[in-house]
């Protein structure tokens, strides 16, 4: 069959073009239309070169099931339908045949369906590996993970039910045969702020819900908590319920994961225990009272909310109290004491309560990489890593947007500089030093925005940690001030009263926020709180009174606590942690080999078979597909080091097969030649061989498996003979064995048989003889009339009966032993 055909079937699919890269004419109009055709034919996957693209369908759809596991086994990228099970093998098996460490990046807004497409990935990579018993409790683990994480790390947002409110990469470690090893995960930045305050519509975290929704009467009773949503104040007190979201039967999957990834039953309890205790955190309420000296000072008006609490953690109940109303300073060797006001005591008490959930979530992680870690007895194995990336996008050009988002969306624009220097701006470069001409792309490079962000003096970041260090009165005024002043004529920064003057009228960008031009779209940040949730700070007397909490759970997560181990120095800012975990991340992926999954939401409504175009388009304009289109079509869909192109493909052709003597390059040029390779589609650089298109590729990658299956029918009849040829000079020495006893043991038993039969017949006839003989005899001898013949045969020394057997009975007997076959007895 036709190679363009085959190739249509896979790539080039009855409904569209599954690989952007050969869409034709290529405008953002056409590739708009072809996503929408596809997604209107429930085809939500398409292809640019390797990177897989994927609208959220909003809907269950039949395309996961084990059988489609299967077809994509082992499969060639370009040959099968665009799949992100077609990305996951591909990187997979480049982990496991290649040794090249992997990551799969997955980006996209919230509500685009990156949550799912990460655990599409893990269970088709579970799917596919090993099936050993340590090799089945590691996957297992592995994927139970997930339910726990949701639980205590994910909300509904108003554009997702089910929104990942922190960012993960996890590292899979796999042994040389491609079975996991174990892993690691790793999260940056949870939005801890969404425990005490969430817009309406939206959720707190779902553990909460699923709590009381699930949890058994007893259990309820256990953790003093009612199953009322509204009593709550940190659940909004409003109806909280989700169409098509199983709060109950979620709670009960999430136990049966904890128990699958080894939590005990102590440690199950005690982590439910501490997330009671941030909801009645919650209900804690502050009066006014006055002191001797005329000062306000805050008051704990919900005394049964702070017993039910300090049973809960075996807590001094005046303990707690005092350290929710009052501050406790120490310089050198003094200690001051300062009560606290009612704004004051709500503000410790929602700090109070992030902090437990942010270091009780941090503490599910590690105690959830204790069970899946390598253990100590693979080290010598040999092993490569599978990170799985994805990022919470919140570009909003909503007047919300505050400290988290914009730390979260610079991780973003990180991860678009990964994408950028990795997949465009390395393409360019790389064919600049393999001495290739090709048509040059322009793209923008977000470099600008990184450095406004990051830069280490005039860097948004460390001119927030300026102001958070710098003594005297510090306010987020004099923050928004400086901004403005440094970054007046930058043209990716805009405020009320930057330079330029279409600002000064904006009546959507307010005084107290600024601007950012993200590579996703303008982003606006409100000011207020950067400093507050800058610092981080957690007043001392509150992690000293954690500590003194008799809750072995509650108090391992405050070990400041403890007063040897305090220390006065200031922690560091959660910008600057932020930046360095960044930093961190950017380096292990620049040292792997990226694939790409980018999602799309197709509409803000959740709703399935929509398709809106303006926020569609608006996506494919800041994820940079067309731009990454142009860049494959003008570039080279594939390349390979000579040497190892050679050591694939020179079974096609006679020169090269099986020993090649002359370089590389010319032994690719041999192979490719004798293929009649069009040399438009290729180009030969100093060290790499260039493919143009994925075609071309998928045509080579044909022929070597149809060669392939030939050596291995060869080699498979060679074997077959053999086989047959040993199977058969066994069976001839056996049947010549069998058969010489058969006829051996038939002729003895044969001649056994006729021996019984004669004797017995000779017998019973020679009984008749003698007896005929001897009356015949006797009747003669009677009849003889002489005494002379008498006398004479006496005189002879014969007896009578001698005489009969000699002269009657013998004759008769030699006449018929010669009549009845005498030669048988012989």
């Amino acid at each position: 069959r036709d190679i363009n055909s085959e190739f249509s079937m896979a790539v080039l699919d009855s409904v569209g073009v599954g690989d952007l890269v050969l869409l034709e004419p290529l405008t953002e109009d056409t590739l708009m239309q072809n996503l929408k055709k596809r997604f209107e034919h429930q085809e939500i996957y398409t292809y640019i070169g390797n990177v897989v693209i994927s609208l959220n369908p909003y809907q269950p759809l039949p395309i996961y099931s084990a059988k489609t596991v299967e077809e994509y086994k082992n499969c060639n990228f370009f040959a099968v339908k665009p799949h992100i099970y077609a990305i996951a093998d591909d990187a997979y098996h480049s982990l496991k045949n290649q040794d090249k460490d992997q990551c799969i990046l997955i980006t996209g807004e919230s509500g685009a369906g990156k949550t799912e497409a990460s655990k599409l990935v893990m269970s088709y990579v579970a799917a596919v590996c090993g099936k050993g018993e340590e090799v089945n409790r590691v996957k297992e683990q592995l994927l139970q993970s997930n339910p726990v994480l949701e639980a205590f790390g994910n909300a509904k947002t108003i554009r997702n039910d089910n929104s990942s409110r922190f960012g993960k990469y996890m590292d899979i470690e796999f042994d040389f045969k491609g079975d996991p090893l174990g892993g690691v995960i790793n999260n940056y930045l949870l939005e801890k702020s969404r425990v005490v305050h969430h817009v309406r519509g939206e959720r707190n975290f779902h553990i909460f819900y699923q709590l009381l929704s699930g949890g058994s009467d007893q259990l309820l009773k256990q953790l003093k908590l009612e199953r009322k949503f509204s009593l709550y104040n940190y659940l909004n007190k409003e109806p909280a319920s989700l169409q098509g979201i199983d709060d109950a039967g979620n709670f009960k999957a999430v136990q049966d994961a904890m128990r699958g990834i080894g939590f005990t039953p102590s440690e199950m309890t005690e982590v439910l225990e501490v997330a009671a205790v941030v909801l009645k955190l919650g209900n804690l309420q502050f009066g006014e009272q006055f002191q001797a000296g005329g000062t306000q000072a805050c008051v704990i008006q919900s005394d049964k909310v702070v017993q039910e609490i300090c049973q809960l953690i075996h807590l001094d109940e005046t303990v707690l109290e005092q350290a929710l109303s009052s501050r406790t300073v120490e310089a050198h060797q003094d200690k001051v004491v300062t009560s606290l006001n009612v704004s004051q005591g709500y503000y410790v008490r929602d700090a109070l309560a992030k902090n437990i959930y942010n270091r009780l979530f941090n503490w599910l992680i590690n105690r959830i990489n204790e069970s899946i870690k390598v253990s100590i007895y693979t080290i010598g194995y040999k092993f490569s890593l599978l990170t799985l990336i994805f990022d919470i996008c919140l570009v909003s050009s909503s007047q919300d947007n505050s400290f988290e988002q914009f730390i979260i969306n610079y991780c973003n624009e990180k991860l678009q500089q990964i994408f950028i220097l990795l997949t465009l701006k390395e393409e360019q470069e790389e064919y600049i030093r393999e001495g290739i001409t090709w048509t040059h792309v322009d793209y923008f490079d977000n470099s600008i925005i990184c450095n406004l962000i990051e830069d280490n003096k005039s860097g948004i970041l460390a001119m927030l940690d300026e102001e958070c260090l710098r003594p005297g009165e510090v306010n987020e005024e004099t923050f928004l001030n400086k901004l403005n002043q440094v970054f007046l004529k930058h043209q990716r920064y805009e405020s009320r009263v930057t330079q330029n003057a279409k600002h000064i009228m904006d009546t959507s960008l307010p005084i107290n926020c600024f601007r950012i031009q993200h590579y996703a779209g303008k982003v606006t940040y409100n000011v207020t709180g950067f400093i507050e949730k800058n610092n981080d700070l957690l007043f001392r007397g509150l992690s000293q009174a954690m500590w003194k909490a008799k809750h072995a759970l509650l108090r391992s997560l405050f070990p400041e606590g403890d007063p040897p181990k305090a220390s006065l120095k200031r922690p560091p800012t959660a910008g600057s942690q932020f930046k360095a975990s960044v930093f961190t991340l950017m380096q292990n992926l620049y040292s792997k080999n990226p694939n790409y999954i980018r999602c799309i939401k197709p509409n803000d409504n959740k709703r399935p078979a929509v398709f809106t175009d303006g926020l569609v388009r608006a996506q494919v304009r800041y994820l940079g597909l067309l731009e990454n289109v142009q860049v494959r079509r003008a570039g080279y869909a594939f390349r390979q080091a000579y040497e190892p192109c050679l050591e694939r493909y020179k079974i096609l052709c006679k020169e090269t097969w099986p020993h090649w003597k002359g370089s590389g390059r010319d032994g690719v040029r041999s192979v490719l030649s004798s293929l009649s390779t069009d040399p438009k589609e290729l180009a030969y650089g100093h060290t790499k061989i260039f493919i143009r298109s994925p075609s071309t590729l998928f045509d080579l990658e044909r022929r070597r498996q149809q060669r392939v299956q030939e050596l291995a029918a060869l080699i498979q009849a060679a074997f077959r003979a053999w086989k047959c040829r040993k199977n058969y000079q066994e069976m001839r020495r056996s049947q010549i064995l069998i058969s010489a006893w058969f006829r051996g043991q038939r002729v003895r038993s044969k001649q056994t048989q006729s021996c019984i039969c004669l004797a017995a017949f000779d017998k019973r006839i020679l009984l008749i003889l003698v007896e005929r003989v001897q009356r015949r005899a006797t009747k003669m001898i009677r009849g003889l009339g002489t005494k002379t013949y008498k006398e004479q045969l006496l005189e002879l020394g014969m007896s009578i009966p001698v005489v009969v057997f000699k002269f009657f009975l013998l004759p008769v007997l030699w006449t018929w032993l010669g009549g009845c076959g005498r030669g048988r007895i012989l």
